[in-house]
């Protein structure tokens, strides 16, 4: 057989790399867009169940900060958003899954916040709290099965995790993330909201329709009245961790979109803004 002498060789490996490279998508570098994209986690979790989100929202160039919050109170959460808002680079997308919308309401009201997403959240109005909104739960909302408080600190009973927070997760994920549990302190519960940011500023959110955790009507009901854009998905309360790119498209189109009405953003009157309750 006839050997190719080295530099052909060469030649050869280099245009069918070069081949190969142009039949693969080219994917953007992280952080090349303007502004940051900052995700803010619930209860009974951390900031990692945001992972594959951020993957994907890295992967398409955008700037993306997790806020790990101490879930100690409505206050101290707020305050480690706020912190996450200010380090930001540019104008801030804030997006909250379940308690985190609590913390978005209140924190977003931030110059420097263009959108809000709430992801299976809790959008709260001003004066309203976690606990006046499960208290008022539609009826025949299942309870939730949260154990009793240890030092003003809550859980979910782990045997009861997967199927109240996470049934479309797979099972072994489920079953860290019932394991791994990040307390929820009592107090966060009772913290009211008082400037709900989806009254100035554009609001996406995404509905789980399997979720039993926040009752779907009351996701609706909350995306209603703040004026959301809105889109349904057949997902569990963990929409974040079983559908990562359908989460990520919803943050997406609210990047985009906020940043096409640059300055009018809270000048524009809001499609279901109140007046302030007393």
């Amino acid at each position: 057989m006839r050997l190719l002498p080295i530099n052909r060789l060469f030649l050869v490996a280099v245009l069918a790399a070069g081949a190969t490279a142009a039949a693969v998508p080219a994917i953007a570098d992280p952080g090349d867009k303007p502004g940051t994209i900052v995700l803010v986690h619930g209860a009974f979790v951390d900031g990692s169940g945001w992972a594959d989100v951020y993957r994907i929202l890295s992967r398409d160039g955008y700037k993306v900060v997790v806020v790990q919050n101490p879930t100690t109170s409505l206050a101290e959460d707020v305050a480690a958003t706020r912190r996450a808002i200010a380090a930001a680079e540019g104008r801030v997308v804030l997006v909250g899954h379940s308690y985190g919308g609590v913390v978005i309401t209140e924190a977003g009201s931030d110059p420097k916040v263009s959108a809000l997403v709430y992801v299976a959240a809790f959008a709260p109005d001003r004066g309203e709290s976690v606990s006046s909104l499960v208290a008022n739960a539609p009826p025949g909302t299942p309870a939730l099965p949260i154990l009793p408080p240890v030092d003003g600190l809550l859980l979910l009973d782990r045997t009861k995790f997967s199927a109240a927070f996470a049934a479309d997760v797979a099972p072994e994920v489920a079953r860290f993330m019932a394991d791994s549990q990040q307390p929820w302190g009592a107090k966060a519960l009772e913290g009211q909201i008082t400037a709900p940011a989806w009254r100035v500023k554009p609001s996406w959110y995404l509905i789980a329709k399997d979720d039993h955790i926040i009752p779907p009507p009351a996701q609706r009901m909350m995306a209603k009245r703040a004026g959301a854009t809105v889109r349904d998905v057949a997902a569990s309360h963990a929409v974040h961790v079983s559908q990562p790119g359908v989460v990520a498209s919803v943050i997406e189109e609210a990047m985009i979109r906020s940043a096409e009405k640059g300055k009018a953003i809270g000048a524009a009157p809001h499609p279901a803004r109140h007046e302030m309750r007393g």
